[in-house]
């Protein structure tokens, strides 16, 4: 037997007014569609649940019977369906972070997601790790809906960000290469080693941790491609290249076997929140304005 709802909402008003013209005012139906409900209940169920006759409009035993059942099968869904709606405003108050490395550099993430949940108390911040082989972090292809991405970024005019850090520009060689007896050094001096590249669908950011602007148009020479920091912490301890790294993510990679040094003649690297510049949620907005507010460099 298949009872929908609708049935059991005819049959409760009907059984509380007592009468069927004024159930239908309440339920906002016409009389005879309700009438025609309540008589396709009593059908599926096989006995008649009011009595009418001129005196009006009485429940019958099986009507009597079913009444309180109904009556919670109707609350049980209201339950149900707010349960439902919640849910619904659950996820779509969960806002999507991309990243490409840990943006947890001098209290930054939690401050930004301090900010955002203060205004925004009913949402909630979930990170998402994304490779190395998109720059921008999952933006491009809307896996994410903000992310934390490395200037510069391809395709610039789709997104605006927020800048968040700036940090020098070091070099992570291995401990044993002739270099890293030294505190410092010019970039100069590095333009005939081997260097660690990004995927070349990293396209401006890879040119830009290469330092092509630096080079004076001297094509760099590549020791191996990376797309993580496992695999770069690998390619420097066995001696493939060089690579420069951004000062809050040397700690990731400066373990047994590799270091890093301070490298002049570069420009500081630089760290925006960036989301779509046509996604105009609220959530994302409200995410930008806390970064907006944490971050202590000026555009």
């Amino acid at each position: 037997m298949d009872v929908h709802g609708r049935d059991l909402r005819y049959f409760v008003a009907v059984a509380e007014e007592l009468h069927f013209t004024r159930a239908a005012e309440r339920l906002y139906v016409s009389q005879p569609a309700l009438s025609k409900q309540v008589r396709a209940l009593e059908r599926q169920l096989g006995a008649p649940l009011f009595e009418r006759d001129r005196q009006g409009v009485r429940l019958t035993p099986v009507g009597t019977a079913l009444l309180p059942h109904a009556r919670q099968v109707l609350a049980a869904w209201e339950v149900a369906l707010d349960a439902a709606e919640r849910a619904k405003t659950e996820q779509a108050a969960v806002l999507l972070v991309g990243m490409s490395t840990s943006p947890a550099r001098g209290g930054l993430l939690p401050a930004i997601r301090s900010r955002f949940t203060e205004a925004h108390p009913e949402a909630t911040l979930r990170l998402r790790q994304i490779g190395w082989d998109d720059p921008t972090a999952g933006l491009a292809d809307g896996t994410v809906d903000v992310a934390f991405i490395w200037l510069p970024v391809p395709d610039p005019d789709r997104y605006t960000y927020v800048v968040v850090a700036e940090e020098p520009r070091l070099v992570a060689l291995a401990e044993t290469h002739p270099l890293a007896a030294r505190e410092s050094f010019d970039f100069a001096e590095l333009l005939d080693e081997p260097f660690l590249a990004l995927p070349r669908s990293a396209g401006v950011l890879r040119d830009y941790w290469l330092a092509l602007d630096e080079r004076a148009g001297r094509p760099p020479r590549i020791g191996a491609e990376i797309a993580g920091t496992d695999e770069t912490y690998e390619a420097l301890v066995d001696g493939r290249g060089v690579c420069l790294v951004a000062v809050g993510n040397a700690p990731l990679i400066s373990l047994d076997g590799v270091t890093t040094r301070p490298v002049h003649g570069l420009s500081p690297s630089r760290l925006a929140l960036a989301a779509r510049v046509d996604d105009d949620r609220p959530l994302v907005l409200a995410c930008l304005r806390a970064a907006r507010k944490v971050s202590s460099v000026a555009r």
